[in-house]
This record gives C-alpha cells, structure tokens and sequence, in this order.
C-alpha cells in the first residue's frame, strides 16, 4: 500500500505540493530531498531528509516520488532522472480543485486549490495548474507546462510543452501556445503564438525569442 511521499525539491513551491498532498490525506508520511541537505533540514512543517542526489536510498514499495520544481525545464530533467532510476510518481490534485472525471490529468502533475480542469480537457505528465486557474473544455496542456495563479484557459486552446503561462492571464478559445514559450503575467492572448517565443500585454505582442 503506498502511504510515503518523497518531494523532490524543498522550495516554495514544493512546499505548495506538500500542502496539497497533506489536504488529500493519502499519504501518512511526506518528506523532502533538496540539494541544500543538510544545511536545509526543514520546508515549512516537512522534514528535508536528505540530498536530492540519494533518491536511489529511498525507493520502496510504499513510496511515491513528486518533483517539486517550478521551473519547467529543471522540472522535465530531474522527472526524467528518477524514471531512469524506475522511481513511481504521484499525481496531486487538492480537494478543492475542480477536475472533470471526464478529463484526463498526466502522472507527476499538480493541480492547486481552487484550480478547475473542464470536461475532454488532457493534462500531460509533469504540468502544473497552479492556484486559482482555469482549464476550460477540451483544452490540450503538453508536458511540464506551468498555468500560473489566477490564468484562464478557454476551450480548445493548446500549451505545447514546456510554456509557461504568467500569472493572471487569458488566452481565448481556440489559440495554440507553441512549445518552450512564455506568456507574460496579466497578459491577454488572442492568437496563436510560435514555438520558443516570449509574449506580453494585452494584446499579447511578441517581444523576444525563448531560446
């Protein structure tokens, strides 16, 4: 039976993890590894203990792993490094979060207190759709995406891997947000944007490439 949880990464936003996975109540014990071991010992109520690069010491049969890393990027390496090592992940959803049984949500992402994902909607594995957001119907999020705080997503819309969409802002039915691109907070997207392109505003206009 598995009860432990191993969060991979002892900063605010795992902290924001442990928060969601306690709020669920499937997990008896929920622990830190960090590369600040030992001089970090704590992440708010949750022990660190130990370095992040002893993950191999702490597979067992009852223990998950749960990458607690905002950064996209960093977030699809280290995933990629425990599932070389055969490590088994969970996925977190808080229970205030609103997630249609008829949407699919990929192993290894969060979903944050008061986030909703609509109906036919399909999370890929490692995303983060983080507090307060939005997910609208049918809408496709690629792998280690991160929908920041207070964004919305209305339907049909596609975030190919590893965007980022900043806090607070919308993007309107139907726009594709290529791979690796940023969406500036507060931002208001009205169409699709190019792979690996920074966007901001409202209108959201291109100001610079993401490479």
């Amino acid at each position: 039976m598995i009860n432990k949880l191993i969060i991979i990464g002892a900063s605010g936003h795992g902290k924001v993890a442990a928060d969601c996975a306690q709020a669920s109540r499937r997990f008896s014990d929920i622990h830190f590894l960090d590369q600040a071991y030992p001089q970090q010992k704590h992440n708010a109520h949750w022990e660190v203990v130990g370095h992040a690069d002893d993950v191999a010491n702490y597979i067992a049969s009852d223990t998950l792993f749960f990458v607690g890393i905002g950064n996209n990027a960093i977030r699809a390496r280290v995933s990629a490094e425990l599932h070389a090592l055969h490590c088994s992940f969970a996925t977190l959803i808080h229970p205030s979060a609103q997630v249609s049984k008829y949407s699919e949500v990929g192993v290894g992402s969060l979903i944050c207190a008061n986030a909703t994902v609509n109906i036919a909607s399909k999370i890929g594995q490692g995303s983060i759709i983080n507090t307060a957001s939005s997910v609208d119907h049918d809408c496709e999020i690629g792998d280690f995406v991160h929908i920041a705080p207070g964004s919305h997503l209305a339907g049909n819309v596609t975030v190919d891997e590893q965007s980022f969409i900043g806090i607070g802002s919308a993007i309107i039915q139907g726009c594709i947000v290529g791979r690796h691109s940023v969406v500036g907070a507060g931002s208001t997207v009205l169409s699709n944007i190019a792979p690996h392109t920074v966007v901001a505003g409202s209108p959201a206009k291109k100001i610079n490439n993401n490479n």
